[in-house]
């Protein structure tokens, strides 16, 4: 609270002005000790009050609500398409373990999971937006289209999301790496070799029983990843402008906008806690082996 009031003094701001300032942005009074302070901010929270930004003038929960959809709709479907590639390509390279299709798509996961995603975006941008004009260079939607459901504009915010997606692919090389080591462990499995004496086809076999106990362990990285994908954004975003929570974010870093930076880290925190809550929680009903209620036979 002292950092937010000096600030304010340092503009030339009156301390008892920039004092009662920070208690309208923030709805705490910044001359209680930091403990007091802390319980009466966790309290307004609670209430859905995040206080009110210093640099936009607006309540912090309607610039998150505002920026959220934008985050979620890229993040989310990166995410998804990236862990969807990676199992696909995972259960090829571990079906064909040490062929050449093995050996060109370890390289390829290898080389993706290696570029980091801001080094794809800058690639990317370059090539598709400014040097081809394939996609456009800035922005989250087409301007001069009337808002609305309707095709122009729906297409102009797929196309002004495809390379935020795009590059965080990337993430896809670490994920066929995990499929493929998890599959070829589940391969070695004796109840494998049973399914094949029982005379079951390789599809049935495949998808049955390798896919989906392969699919197990990524199932926590993927909920942990999907809490973690609002950090991710911070930079992504910066670089297409695309104005979501990273966005603000980082405008908040600059304009020094506290309340509006402690809003944003609120968001990041209780969604990581959220997925590994859910994680834990949903674990047991994918995997009924760690669910601890196994009946034994004799």
């Amino acid at each position: 609270m002292g950092a937010m009031v000096s600030q304010l003094i340092r503009q030339g701001v009156n301390p008892a002005r920039a004092r009662r300032l920070v208690e309208l942005r923030l709805s705490v009074d910044p001359d209680k000790p930091i403990p007091y302070a802390y319980v009466d901010y966790m309290a307004n929270m609670v209430q859905g009050n995040l206080g009110t930004s210093m640099y936009y003038t607006e309540p912090v929960v309607d610039i998150i609500a505002r920026a959220l959809p934008w985050t979620l709709f890229v993040m989310s479907w990166s995410l998804f398409i990236s862990f969807f590639l990676g199992i696909v390509v995972g259960a090829l390279m571990a079906y064909w373990e040490g062929g050449k299709l093995d050996l060109g798509l370890t390289s390829w996961a290898v080389l993706m999971g290696s570029i980091p995603y801001y080094v794809m975006a800058l690639l990317l941008l370059m090539f598709l937006s400014y040097r081809w004009g394939i996609f456009p260079t800035s922005g989250r939607q087409p301007t001069g289209i009337p808002v609305g459901f309707n095709w122009p504009y729906i297409s102009g915010i797929i196309r002004h999301a495809a390379l935020p997606v795009m590059s965080m692919l990337v993430a896809s090389g670490f994920a066929s790496l995990g499929m493929r080591g998890n599959s070829i462990r589940v391969l070695g499995e004796d109840y494998l070799r049973v399914a094949r004496l029982r005379g079951l086809s390789d599809i049935t076999i495949s998808t049955q029983y390798v896919a989906r106990n392969a699919i197990l362990p990524m199932y926590t990285a993927f909920l942990i990843s999907l809490g973690e994908m609002f950090g991710g954004s911070v930079v992504l975003e910066q670089i297409f402008s695309y104005r979501g929570l990273g966005w603000y974010m980082l405008s908040a870093t600059y304009q020094r906008d506290y309340p509006l930076m402690m809003g944003m880290f609120t968001v990041l925190t209780v969604a990581v806690v959220l997925a590994l809550l859910i994680a834990d929680l949903t674990y047991s009903f994918v995997d009924p082996r760690v669910g601890g209620k196994e009946n034994e036979a004799y």
